[in-house]
């Protein structure tokens, strides 16, 4: 994450000034005119449908997690090569099939590997004597120290920049806070991982439904009309055309059955149903996808002829040299 994906939408503006100025590393450190929201589908950053057609990518992302970008610039041989020995990998009766089970697990397992590696990556980032926890003064520090550097040089006018800035502050130091079950301000492994990842904790849904609404909510109402639910996917032309399909389509989603109650807005509890619906299994869903996909015989499983058969469903690939890509030879 349908089209509202966090995990991660974050805001950014260009840092580049600030990291000259103040020789810090900007690189974690959300831009404002992104958003900052998690997408609730947290098997891709992108649509698995978008403007009603099928968007692969979102199954690769899926399918390989961040192994997904190297595909992506392999030579379609290769592509293959690669895909056969992940196909082994998930054939873990060794039937010479791959079911729905052994497809959901290793769906499972590409996106705790994202998960873990990311969290492990900005743990050592914000914690390089891996200590037990991190306080939120370091990490406050260590991604919006600049923040006080940039205030002694402004007086009377802050810029736009700064502010939007002291916002994402704000909403993260809510969001340490929600992690922290302890309160004592510091976050352990696990507790920062439901800061980092808040989508994947239930405890953390409610901060992420308020994060979605903050976003969307145009006119800061506490409620998400029609018009922004529709204007957060779709940007409308500057000329008057008749709108697409799929928005048209989007409108009666919204009317039939996101406003429940039929108030013309979706409330606190109604975004939460369209973000985190219950017994909705993502992992599951694309398990499902990739079979009928790719099932010639329609026996519901996978041969690896027929997976490869469908590579670019799986993994794609792109006709160009992948230079100094990142490969995981462990596995291949």
């Amino acid at each position: 994450m349908n089209h509202h994906n966090s995990v991660t939408k974050m805001m950014f503006v260009s840092a580049l000034s600030i990291c000259l100025l103040f020789n810090y590393a900007v690189s974690a450190i959300p831009k404002p005119e992104e958003k900052r929201v998690l997408d609730h589908d947290p098997l891709s950053h992108v649509q698995h449908y978008q403007n009603d057609e099928h968007n692969k990518q979102y199954d690769h992302e899926a399918f390989l997690g961040e192994d997904a970008k190297t595909f992506d610039q392999l030579e379609a041989d290769e592509s293959r090569r690669r895909l056969g020995l992940i196909v082994d990998k998930i054939d873990g009766d060794k039937d010479g099939f791959v079911n729905l089970s052994e497809l959901k697990a290793w769906i499972q397992y590409t996106q705790r590997r994202y998960i873990d590696d990311d969290v492990n990556r900005q743990w050592k980032t914000h914690n390089p004597n891996n200590t037990e926890k991190i306080h939120w003064d370091t990490y406050r520090k260590n991604v919006y120290g600049f923040l006080d550097e940039l205030a002694s040089q402004e007086t009377d006018h802050p810029s736009d920049e700064h502010f939007s800035y002291r916002a994402m502050m704000k909403r993260d130091r809510r969001r340490w806070s929600i992690a922290d079950r302890d309160g004592d301000d510091e976050l352990t492994r696990e507790e920062f991982t439901d800061f980092l990842h808040p989508e994947e904790s239930s405890h953390m849904r409610d901060v992420v439904v308020t994060e979605t609404i903050e976003d969307i909510d145009k006119d800061s109402d506490g409620k998400v009309s029609v018009e922004e639910y529709i204007g957060d996917m779709y940007r409308q032309p500057e000329h008057d055309e008749e709108e697409p399909d799929w928005v048209k389509h989007e409108r009666e989603t919204f009317s039939n059955f996101r406003d429940k109650n039929k108030d013309g807005f979706m409330d606190d509890q109604e975004v939460k149903d369209w973000i985190t619906p219950a017994d909705f299994d993502h992992a599951e869903a694309e398990a499902r996808h990739l079979i009928y996909e790719a099932d010639s015989d329609a026996d519901e499983k996978l041969t690896k002829d027929e997976i490869i058969e469908k590579y670019d469903l799986f993994v794609g690939s792109q006709a160009t040299d992948f230079g100094e890509a990142l490969t995981r030879h462990d596995e291949f």
